[in-house]
């Protein structure tokens, strides 16, 4: 009995033994393929970095500004008997606007241009007077000084009158009326807004360390998110003489010719101020700068031999980046003309990653200098 027990303990023990062989056997073959296993490769977008000639600016915040722009008000108040303009339309120089009630003025210039009928009646006669030596030179000069005084007073009523009829100061586009017929205007109450849209300022600030590049002429380009991929071009057209106190900056006009009018007064833009000289630098594209908090990277490709077998391998470099043009950003230190660099595909990237190139995927926007997106 003992030695049946003895033989079937044997044998247990002999079938786990054989059984723990294999999984070792098992652990160690999948341990060898594990360590044997290559990724494939990954796919990834790539662009050259290349030398290009940048136009130096120098970049702002502005807004629009009428070169002559008014609310359109009356000097004396009155009631409106007329109004003689449309909501928006173009107007000239000296265009009626509103009419105020002259009535009563118009009644008083007549008594006083007769006044004054009768004060030139009065000299003619003292004229003749005096040459006969019939009256004195003092009555003829209080005659004569009576015909001027009467003038006078018609000429300020007339004045009066005219000032009832509101007119256009300058050429320009009327806004929205604000006025209604036999409304009682007051002095300064506003009639319309008149604004001259050709040509118009934008003014803007730039930090005092940049004044010394600065000169009247020089190119400015403006865009604004009303009109997606456009661009403006005007000129510098005045800088202040002071700095600003509190800022240090100083205060810099641009005039546009405005042609078609589409700047309009108050509206907001992105200034570039283009400077003379332009600068080489390497440009890449934004989309192969990883943004970190301890450096911008990207990612070079370059050949690596193994086994007598060439692959491409991703290798991290550190870079320090300079300005933003369009979709590009320069470089100006970590990187070389002719390094190919990943521009999509770069966070499933680690340093010594295998990888391999593909750039024509038909839904990839190709960067450019002056981009236009369609849905900006």
């Amino acid at each position: 009995m003992k030695k049946k027990l003895i033989i079937g303990l044997v044998v247990v023990v002999a079938v786990a033994g054989a059984l723990g062989l294999v999984k070792v056997l098992q652990i160690r073959a999948l341990i060898a393929s594990g360590a044997a296993f290559v990724p494939p490769p990954e796919t990834v977008a790539t662009a050259t970095a290349h030398e290009e000639q940048w136009q130096d600016t120098l970049t702002a915040i502005g807004s629009v500004n009428a070169a002559q722009g008014v609310i359109v008000s009356p000097e004396i108040a009155g009631t409106v008997t007329g109004i003689a303009f449309e909501s928006g339309a173009t107007v000239n120089q000296g265009d009626l606007i509103v009419k105020l009630d002259a009535s009563s003025e118009e009644a008083q210039v007549r008594a006083a241009e007769a006044q004054v009928q009768l004060a030139k009646l009065n000299l003619d006669r003292t004229q003749k007077l005096r040459a006969d030596n019939t009256v004195s030179q003092a009555e003829l000069d209080q005659a004569d000084a009576t015909l001027k005084q009467n003038q006078a007073n018609a000429d300020a009523i007339r004045a009066t009158i005219e000032k009832k009829n509101v007119r256009a100061p300058f050429a320009g586009r009327l806004g929205i009326r604000l006025v209604n017929l036999g409304e009682q205007l007051d002095v300064g109450k506003g009639i319309v807004s008149l604004q001259a849209l050709t040509p118009v300022f934008v003014d803007f600030s730039l930090p005092q360390q940049e004044l010394s590049q600065l000169q009247t002429g020089l190119v400015v380009q403006v865009t604004s998110d009303s009109y997606p991929g456009t661009n403006f071009t005007g000129e510098l057209a005045a800088i202040n003489p002071d700095l600003n106190a509190t800022t240090r900056s100083v205060q810099l006009r641009a005039k546009f010719a405005n042609a078609d009018q589409l700047l309009r007064p108050g509206m907001f833009v992105r200034v570039s101020v283009v400077l003379p000289q332009a600068q080489p630098v390497l440009a890449v594209p934004a989309t192969a700068v990883m943004r970190a908090p301890y450096g911008d990277a990207v990612y070079v490709i370059e050949p690596q031999v193994a086994n007598g077998v060439t692959k491409l391998v991703a290798q991290q470099k550190f870079i320090r980046t300079g300005r933003a043009h369009g979709d590009f950003v320069s470089v100006e230190s970590g990187l070389k003309a002719g390094d190919r660099v990943v521009t999509a595909g770069i966070f499933k990237l680690h340093n010594g990653s295998s990888v391999q190139e593909n750039n024509t995927a038909a839904d990839s926007p190709k960067p450019s200098l002056s981009p236009a997106p369609p849905n900006s």
